[in-house]
């Protein structure tokens, strides 16, 4: 890392990336929540932004199929998940982002949203992430992930 001395970037080249380069490490999550439990003596911990850029683009069939951000949302909850079976005590998960939106670094060229937003004319569509996250919110539960992601509904750009 040219701006720190001293300090090597090593990213794996067998480890998942997001569309922005960066690894996607659900153990990470879970390892970082057990060090602040530990280091915090059991103060409630909170994730408040987890998420991350997909290509999204809405199909022939008027959804957007975002497996990508499915399977990482699924990973991370996992990790939050067993974290919490591990005594953690997490008050909460907030995803980043609702809404696909501007991006300090990447401008509007990347998309983190759980609903598409066409720029042009503002309309808002559910991604195949939203119906996931919202099916957990209202079970309570993290699904197996297969073969769940292919059964969810998804709504048509004309019903959104």
């Amino acid at each position: 890392m040219p701006d720190h001395p001293g300090f090597v970037e090593y990213l794996p080249p067998e480890r998942p990336r997001t569309v922005m380069g960066w690894l996607v490490e659900h153990d990470g999550l879970y390892e970082i929540l057990t060090r602040m439990h530990r280091e915090t003596r059991g103060l409630p911990l909170y994730i408040t932004e987890n998420g991350c850029a997909a290509e999204d683009y809405v199909n022939h069939d008027g959804a957007v199929d975002d497996t990508e951000r499915v399977d990482y949302i699924h990973g991370h909850l996992d990790a939050v998940l067993r974290a919490i079976d591990d005594g953690v005590d997490v008050g909460g998960y907030f995803h980043w982002s609702l809404l696909d939106n501007f991006e300090w670094a990447w401008g509007y060229r990347r998309r983190f949203g759980l609903f598409y937003v066409d720029y042009g004319t503002q309309r808002r569509m559910p991604k195949r992430s939203a119906a996931f996250y919202a099916g957990i919110i209202r079970s309570g539960e993290l699904p197996a992930l297969e073969p769940l992601v292919a059964d969810l509904p998804l709504a048509p750009v004309a019903e959104a």
